[in-house]
Order: C-alpha cells, then sequence, then structure tokens
C-alpha cells in the first residue's frame, strides 16, 4: 500500500485509541476502533472508494500483515506450561520446602523477593506461583500481605522486562521490529536492560524494603498491624480470571525441570537460530551469534522443548493423565488469549502509523521546531509512557503504540538517544502497569498474596514514586549527555537512594504534607 503524509491526521488513531482506552479501560476495542479511524483517513487521502469497504479491508490487511506467529505461539506455548506445571502442585511441594528451612523474618522476605526474580519466564507466572509459595513462610513469620503482593508485584512486570528470556522479550522485540531501526530485535532489547532504570531501580527499593528498614507510609501500617495481630489473611476483592488450578500434592521436581529445561533450551535455541554450530565463523561466538539470532523462532522451538520434558515427566509418571494434561494445555492457551489480541492490534496499529500515515514523521518535524528541547525526549517518552500505561492498566498494549511513533522521531532529531528513548518507553510502560490498579499483574498480585486490592495500591505506590522519580532523573541527565550510561545511571541510583532515605527519616505522610498545596499556602499567608 502506498504511504500517505496525512499532516496532524496522523496523530487522530494512537490519541482516538489512548481517549478511549482512559475512558473505557478497554484495550482491545480501543486499539481496534483505532485501527479503523486511521484505516478510515488513509482511504480518503487516498481517494481509496468506497470508503466504508476500503476502510474495512485496509484494517483487516494491517492486522494479517503484521502478525508475528512466531510470538503468538510462543506465548500460547508458554501459557499451557505454566498452567500444567501449576496444575501438578510443584510450587506447593517448594512452598512445603521452604517453610521448613527459613528461619528469620529477613530470610522470609530475601526468599520471596530471590524467587519472585528466578520466577522472570512470565509475570503471570510470577504473580500466579510466588504468592502461592511464600504465602504461608510469610504468614509464619508475621509478614503483611500488603508486604507480600508489594514483593509479588515489584518482581513480575519490572523483572520480565528485564529478562532476556522471557515473554517479554519477544513481545517487546516484535514491536522493536516494525520501527526497522536494529538489526536485530533481540539484540536491541538486551542492548535496553542497562537503561531501563525502573526497573533496576525498582529493584534496588525491593531489595533494600526486604532487606529491612525502609517501611513507611501505609506499609508501615500494615507492618505494624500484622507483627501485633499476624497477617490476618482477608479474602482479595478481586479474583484473577483463568487461573490456574493448585494442585495440593507435587514435587519440587514437578516446577524446577519444566522451568529449567525452558531456560536451557531457550539459551540453545537463541545459540543455533544465530549460526554459532552453523558454516560461518564469523558466529562462532557468544556475543555474535546472539547479536544476531532470531528470537520468535528460537523461543518456540524452547517452549516446544519444555512442554516435551513436561509431558515425559507427568504424564509416565501419573501426576496427569494423557488426557488431563492436553486438556491443560489447551486451558493454558486460552489464558493467553488477551495478550495475544492486544499485540496483533498494537502491531497493527504500528504499522498503519509508521508506514501508512507517517505519523513518526510528523511528530520529528513537530519536534524538530523545539530546537534545544531535544534533550529532554527520553524523560517526556518516559512520562507518556507512565502516563498512558497507568490509565489503561496494560505495558504491552503502551509498548504497542509508543514504541513504533519514538523509535523513529529520535531516530531522525537524535540517533545517539534512539536506544535511551526505546528503554524509557520501556520503563514508563512498567512503571504504568506495576502501579495501576486496573492492571492485571496488579490484580493478580493482590488476589494471589490475599491483599485487598486498594491496601496493595496504597502501600506500592510510595515504594513505585521513589523508582520513578530516580528515573526521570536518570532519562534527563541522558538526554543532557547525550546518551552516556554511567553519569545518567550514577543520577538516578542516587536520588533513588535519596528518596528512600528521606521518606524513612520524615515519613511518607511528612513528606506529602510540606509538599501539599494547602500547607504552602498557610506558609504563605503567615509570612
Amino acid at each position: 500500500m502506498e504511504q500517505f503524509n496525512a499532516g496532524w491526521l496522523s496523530l487522530l488513531p494512537p490519541c482516538i485509541t489512548i481517549i478511549l482506552a482512559l475512558r473505557t479501560k478497554e484495550i482491545v476495542s480501543s486499539l481496534f476502533v483505532g485501527v479503523l479511524a486511521g484505516s478510515l483517513i488513509y482511504c480518503v487521502g487516498v481517494g481509496n472508494a468506497p470508503y466504508p469497504l476500503k476502510t474495512v479491508e485496509v484494517a483487516f490487511q494491517l492486522i494479517v500483515s503484521k502478525v508475528d506467529f512466531n510470538v503468538i505461539v510462543f506465548g500460547s506455548l508458554l501459557g499451557s506450561l505454566i498452567y500444567l506445571v501449576a496444575a501438578t502442585g510443584g510450587t506447593n511441594a517448594y512452598a512445603r520446602w521452604a517453610t521448613r528451612r527459613i528461619r528469620s523474618k529477613r530470610s522470609a522476605l530475601l526468599a520471596t523477593t530471590g524467587l519472585g526474580v528466578v520466577m522472570f519466564i512470565d509475570d503471570y507466572f510470577n504473580c500466579l506461583s510466588v504468592g502461592t509459595v511464600m504465602q504461608p513462610v510469610t504468614d509464619k513469620f508475621r509478614i503483611s500481605r500488603a508486604k507480600l503482593a508489594y514483593i509479588i508485584d515489584t518482581t513480575a512486570a519490572p523483572i520480565c522486562i528485564i529478562a532476556p528470556l522471557s515473554s517479554w522479550a519477544v513481545g517487546v522485540g516484535g514491536n522493536i521490529k516494525t520501527t526497522g531501526a536494529f538489526q536485530s530485535d533481540f539484540a536491541a532489547f538486551v542492548a535496553s536492560i542497562p537503561w531501563n532504570f525502573y526497573a533496576l531501580f525498582s529493584l534496588l527499593v525491593v531489595v533494600l524494603v526486604s532487606w529491612g528498614g525502609f517501611d513507611f507510609g501505609p506499609m508501615r501500617r500494615e507492618e505494624d498491624q500484622a507483627q501485633a495481630m499476624g497477617s490476618a489473611p482477608e479474602p482479595p476483592e478481586t479474583e484473577p480470571g483463568g487461573t490456574a488450578p493448585q494442585a495440593g500434592g507435587g514435587h519440587m521436581i514437578d516446577m524446577l525441570l519444566p522451568i529449567g529445561g525452558l531456560i536451557l533450551f531457550a539459551i540453545l535455541a537463541l545459540l543455533y537460530t544465530g549460526g554459532y554450530w552453523g558454516d560461518d565463523p564469523a558466529r562462532h561466538s557468544l556475543a555474535a551469534a546472539l547479536g544476531n539470532c532470531d528470537a520468535g523462532r528460537a523461543l518456540v522451538l524452547a517452549s516446544f522443548g519444555a512442554l516435551a520434558v513436561a509431558f515425559v515427566l507427568f504424564v509416565p509418571r501419573k501426576v496427569l493423565t494423557l488426557a488431563e494434561f492436553m486438556n491443560g494445555a489447551v486451558e493454558g492457551i486460552k489464558t493467553m488469549l488477551p495478550c495475544v489480541v492486544v499485540l496483533v492490534l498494537a502491531w497493527a496499529m504500528g504499522g498503519l502509523c509508521r508506514e501508512l500515515l507517517q505519523t513518526p514523521q510528523y511528530i520529528a518535524d513537530m519536534i524538530g521546531t523545539g530546537g534545544n528541547m531535544i534533550f529532554a525526549l527520553p524523560l517526556i517518552f518516559f512520562a507518556l509512557a507512565g502516563f498512558l500505561s497507568f490509565c489503561t492498566g496494560t505495558s504491552w498494549g503502551t509498548f504497542g503504540i509508543l514504541i513504533p511513533i519514538a523509535v523513529p522521531v529520535v531516530q531522525a532529531l537524535d540517533p545517539s538517544l534512539v536506544l535511551v528513548s526505546l528503554s524509557a518507553v520501556l520503563a514508563g510502560s512498567v512503571f504504568g502497569d506495576h502501579s495501576s490498579p486496573i492492571s492485571d499483574t496488579t490484580i493478580l498480585s493482590s488476589a494471589n498474596a490475599g491483599c485487598p486490592l486498594i491496601d496493595h495500591v496504597s502501600t506500592q505506590m510510595p515504594y513505585a514514586t521513589v523508582a520513578f522519580i530516580g528515573s526521570a532523573v536518570g532519562y534527563l541527565v541522558a538526554g543532557m549527555t547525550g546518551g552516556r550510561l554511567v553519569p545518567s545511571f550514577a543520577a538516578g541510583f542516587l536520588a533513588t537512594l535519596f528518596c528512600l532515605l528521606v521518606l524513612r527519616n520524615n515519613g511518607w505522610a511528612a513528606v506529602t504534607r510540606r509538599l501539599s498545596p494547602n500547607r504552602q499556602s498557610r506558609g504563605m499567608g503567615e509570612a
């Protein structure tokens, strides 16, 4: 299809999508309407009549042409593996093992954090597993359910976004590929990890909180109550839908072998698709092979291998019957369908804006008139992604909307900031997903920790805000230094530590009270 320079009209499809998503909280229907609106603008612009019929044709051509089947197959097979592992009771077996060996509150918190980091394969798998496994352990040491939910949530999306062997790597890679700015989408994802300040600083904060001494705001109240009265489990306000059943028995091997197999097969498949064992000597090194690998194809191969391990492990031992295994695999695929639909529509939106309506070129021309404000692009995209993801509750939808716009825009204005701005979009999207009360991972974390949703959101927000402020400082310095990592990371790291120390010494309530407009106005009046 020919290109059409739509000017300011090229902004309408993403704007319509954003506004509808904010109003309806439905990202799928919002993306679909946005794609239809953009297709109509394109058909009218190029004179492709009859407009209603051609609009639908263009929309569906976009949807079909932008599908990455490797991503869809991997996500579906990963859903099957997660469902089957949970159904065998392997996670419960780990819980029983951990309960007998953890001897202190600090050890329980650090073990919970460590388990969350290890479960980097998928955020849903993390949320559904860590709470089930560690809840008996944290209850034993009178750790509040709010803190358990915070640790679960903070080691879900923020960890997956910096894990090369995760479902997120493939999902983000699919959006990166649409920009055409990088030779390898997987290599670009790996290169973005050191720049993903929000994920890294969130991990820093959760480790310090787990170590102890950093309870403030609503979290301190919850912890004091738990120490005085126990965890006082309450039923969650929102039950997660489509989750895997938790079996009462099981063995640790039922969890460790399939997940370990997935990781091992993924590493081998990445090297294989990158030509490590091929005929080209230039690719016979780890760096060269990983830089040229086909991550989507590799993770599909790895997921098939992991399912084969699960089949051999579960069925002959009669942990699951053949019928239960096959039914569980199908049910697991169903749990991933919402993510798949969002991805497909996001790919279509990206192709529409980038290739047909020339949205990135229009934004680049517009920002270019700002002259000296180019240094603020990483910070702007970080804040915009955070706002959009928080309001819509989805990071993957935000990836699909902003990555195809941000990367070409920054590439046209200042190529040295392309990787920084890509990471800023990823980081901001994860912040919104991490903090939003309508995010699926927020809901799953609170539900599987047995913590009311509103309590989880209110206790987590101060810690997420600390990491957000540190990240914003880091991206501002990155823009001012032309994309230098060391000073940018150092500035953000110090800002994060400073905020933590201020809140620990003064308390969340005291800080917010000092910053409140009412207090400031009274102070001015008294002066």
